[in-house]
């Protein structure tokens, strides 16, 4: 699987201290650095979202876990954490995003 080129993060779910799941985040084509419209790569799925499609399509619940991420993550996947029951989300790295993410009501966001 290849790697985006712009930005390499690595995401982690982990529930009752294991490790149900693991994404990065890849492009669906090699990705050259030159995926961007609009400021917004369309070639990459994020990593969280990988993570998260593993967990569906291994039937894990992934209700009360945590996810790791390398970078905070963008509003959209943390819509999409939240809503599959992601209760804390630990990241390292701050990311300037296009709009606000205030998505995040009923989680605890944790910079390590």
């Amino acid at each position: 699987m290849d790697i985006c080129a712009k930005l390499q993060v690595k995401a982690v779910i982990v529930k009752d201290n294991q490790v149900i799941a693991e994404g990065t985040n890849s492009p669906i084509d090699p990705c050259d650095g030159n995926c961007e419209v609009n400021k917004a790569c369309i070639k990459t799925i994020h990593a969280e979202n990988q993570a998260l499609m593993l967990c569906a399509r291994k039937g894990v619940s992934t209700d009360g876990a945590e996810c790791w991420v390398t970078h905070l993550p963008c509003p959209d996947c943390t819509k999409n954490l939240n809503q599959a029951g992601i209760k804390r989300i630990y990241y390292m790295n701050e990311y300037p995003h296009r709009y606000e993410n205030n998505f995040s009501d009923g989680m605890e966001l944790m910079k390590i």
